[in-house]
């Protein structure tokens, strides 16, 4: 597919190199490819295409999937400009307002364009990866809850509830207010009265109960699973890993495994 000089520029507003953009345009443009098939279709050289697709998936724009031969994906160009305007803004006003002059273009319509058209091309199985990094988790977790439209149920530590109540108290009030379930289960009784309190708040909006298991995982709509593979205490966050895999009979074992965890009775409800 060709791509025009000016289009690719236009990619590189978001912060990218020329590489890094060409790779990103191909893969929007595939779906779904090798690192030597990308480095075909994008021109870039093969000694430099894994190191590329490296940076491209620290800085949030694309997914590596699991199996043999290792493949890659492209996330959606709305969940990168949020992406993107976050760690931005975090270093600088000046960038953050560049991007927002980029959302009011037709670029992102361009690139719908050639994601869709990639989407189409994937299999619903092969939308699988891993995360890396927690803010790249998080991100992943916001653009799924926001398209939720049953259930969110997430299982978290001590810990984790305060950080998710923090990142997405605002996303989970506005998933309750369309009607979506939500259901949230860690164990907190050992929190401090002030971590207590907080966990409170999640009460209007979601379904909170105390539980011994220390599993870390989030269900969306009973097809998305994200669930962690390092152990909360023990890991840093720029380390947290995630597993990202879209299976209706994987997920659905998940909340099942979440609901047995809790034994359902009215004494597990939060009293704070």
């Amino acid at each position: 597919m060709l791509i025009q000089k000016d289009f690719l520029s236009q990619i590189r507003g978001f912060g990218l190199n020329s590489y890094e953009s060409r790779l990103w345009a191909a893969l929007l443009a595939k779906g779904t490819a090798t690192a030597g098939e990308l480095s075909d279709i994008a021109n870039v050289p093969r000694s430099r295409t894994y190191d590329v697709l490296e940076s491209l998936e620290r800085k949030g724009f694309i997914i590596m999937r699991l199996g043999k031969p290792i493949k890659y994906f492209a996330l959606s160009p709305e969940s990168v400009l949020e992406t993107v305007k976050k760690k931005i803004g975090e270093d600088a006003a000046e960038k953050t307002r560049v991007l927002n002059k980029l959302k009011e273009t037709d670029l992102i319509t361009q690139l719908n364009v050639l994601h869709k058209s990639g989407m189409n091309l994937v299999e619903p199985f092969e939308l699988s990866g891993s995360l890396r990094g927690r803010k790249n988790i998080y991100n992943h977790l916001e653009t799924l809850m926001k398209s939720a439209k049953a259930s969110i149920t997430i299982s978290t530590s001590e810990d984790g509830i305060l950080r998710k109540k923090d990142a997405f108290f605002k996303i989970l009030k506005k998933a309750k207010d369309r009607g979506v379930r939500i259901r949230i289960a860690a164990p907190f009784n050992s929190l401090s009265p002030e971590g207590k309190k907080e966990v409170s708040e999640l009460k209007g909006i979601a379904e909170v109960r105390h539980t011994t298991a220390n599993a870390r995982f989030c269900v969306i709509d009973s097809s998305h699973l994200i669930f962690m593979v390092l152990d909360d205490k023990q890991t840093n966050q720029a380390f947290d890993t995630g597993i990202w895999v879209t299976t209706p009979f994987f997920s659905s074992a998940f909340e099942r495994m979440f609901d047995a965890s809790l034994e359902l009775n009215s004494s597990d409800k939060v009293r704070l």
